[in-house]
């Protein structure tokens, strides 16, 4: 994984090179200062204070330069200002001419993203390093770009790397990091106990059997709180299989079990005060002589009948019975994270993941801190009345709903029926994938929602930063 640990330094008032900040309405004014040469240099780049511009500044000496970049508002960055000059200037040391990077930082340590597991670079790009004096903030910085990475790197691998043990294995890793514990139900003990689970994951290879993955961390006095993941590790659609268009980014449907992990590791990594349960139920959704049917009728772990409807909707199966296990110990508050519904995205497109919320205040509250940190959601409603939608002639409800009409939202009150009656729950539909690349942000898997909750949690449990 991409180690950020060594991008963003204590400003010791090393040598480093400096880098100006101009937004568009000061430009006029700040070009009228500079002499000739500069100007000069300026105008051969093309440089007009707009956000993500970059351009190269002489100095006095040969080997002496500088940098100046285009920001929305001098006095006021954001996530993403800084991440085109991470991604454009030469390897080396840099520090801002005035002021503090803030929140600017993040996006300097995601732009040096690379995800090279597959091919040899033979020039790669030296580490761009960010000095700050703002000595409190790296630390927390470094682990927020670090989980980003997690769900990235785990996103971005490819099905036959990153099957239902290769998850486990990750959960483990992060869980040995922080002293946390592992345990992993498959086999007769998940037929029994998760029967949705292993009905959706039953007809892959042995060697990518199903699973429900849990970790528990924290003191078993502080407050519960539960996140669930959906780890398809691939869909095919089952039986009824998707067209070839449809499967190529199925690789990316644990999406939601990558930002499950990942917010673990960051409640971990800043201690919050809380006993944290992570939930992912792992399965490859394949075609097989024993894959599920549609018509088949499933036991939930709740005791619900489930009709399949489409076995393309099987992430809301496995997700039925890990919502169902994570109420179980009384949590205060559940939160899950899927690439559930190709609705969520006609309705809001790949930036923004659809939101779900029991409770208000909840939701209110996602809104504010979505919006401190750049990470926004958009919510939709859990409106009951399309729960019939959901009827079946035969059992208690059917996985798909009827008619094609509000898909993410008769998804989510699917998974609504498997949680707690007046238990807080957050539902985040997500893309968990970027098709274009922008600053800071390459092409690929990708965070979204993450910081959010992440920001959530940390004003819920008393240590926002």
């Amino acid at each position: 994984m991409t180690d950020f640990s060594d991008l963003l330094k204590a400003d010791n008032q090393q040598p480093a090179r400096s880098i100006q900040l101009v937004d568009a309405k000061g430009h006029d004014a700040w070009l009228a200062a500079q002499p000739a040469p500069v100007r000069a240099m300026v105008a051969a780049q093309k440089f007009r204070g707009q956000p993500h511009d970059v351009a190269i500044l002489p100095g006095e000496k040969d080997d002496d330069w500088s940098v100046v970049a285009g920001v929305a508002h001098g006095e006021m960055l954001g996530s993403w200002c800084l991440a085109r000059a991470a991604e454009t200037l030469p390897e080396g040391v840099y520090r801002l001419a005035q002021g503090s990077a803030g929140a600017a930082a993040l996006g300097w340590l995601t732009a040096q993203y690379r995800f090279d597991r597959y091919r040899r670079d033979d020039a790669p790009a030296g580490a761009r390093v960010l000095l700050t004096s703002d000595v409190a903030r790296i630390a927390p910085t470094v682990q927020l770009g670090q989980a980003v990475a997690l769900v990235r790197d785990l996103v971005n691998t490819p099905a036959a790397d990153m099957g239902p043990p290769d998850l486990e294995a990750a959960v483990e890793k992060v869980a040995a990091a922080f002293g946390a514990r592992v345990t992993t139900t498959r086999g007769d003990a998940l037929e029994q106990g998760y029967p949705m689970i292993h009905a959706v994951g039953k007809a892959a290879d042995k060697a990518f059997a199903p699973r429900l993955i849990e970790l528990l961390w924290g003191d078993p006095a502080a407050p519960r709180i539960a996140i669930v993941g959906k780890g398809i590790c691939f869909d095919s659609g089952g039986l009824d299989i998707k067209p070839s268009s449809g499967m190529r980014l199925m690789k990316k449907d644990m999406g939601g079990a990558a930002h499950a992990l990942a917010l673990a590791q960051l409640i971990m990594a800043a201690h919050l005060p809380v006993r944290l349960h992570l939930l992912i139920p792992a399965a490859e959704n394949a075609i097989a002589g024993n894959a599920f049917r549609p018509g088949d009728i499933l036991r939930s772990r709740k005791g619900l009948s489930v009709e399949i409807g489409n076995t393309d909707a099987e992430g809301r199966l496995v997700l039925g019975d890990a919502l169902t296990r994570a109420g179980e110990d009384k949590p205060e508050l559940i939160v899950d994270f899927a690439t559930l519904t190709g609705a969520a995205r006609v309705a809001v497109g790949p930036d923004l993941p659809a939101l779900f919320a029991n409770d208000d205040a909840l939701a209110t509250d996602m809104a504010v801190a979505g919006g401190e940190v750049d990470d926004p959601t958009w919510r939709l409603p859990l409106w009951d009345g399309y729960a019939d939608m959901l009827k079946s002639d035969i059992a208690d409800l059917n996985n798909a709903g009827e008619g094609g009409f509000a898909g993410a939202i008769t998804a989510a009150l699917f998974l609504k029926r498997f949680v707690p009656d007046n238990t807080p729950w957050l539902h985040l539909d997500t893309f968990a994938w970027r098709p274009s690349a922008k600053p800071g942000r390459p092409k690929g898997g990708e965070a979204l929602g993450l910081r959010a909750v992440f920001r959530l949690l940390q004003h819920r449990y008393g240590r926002a930063g």
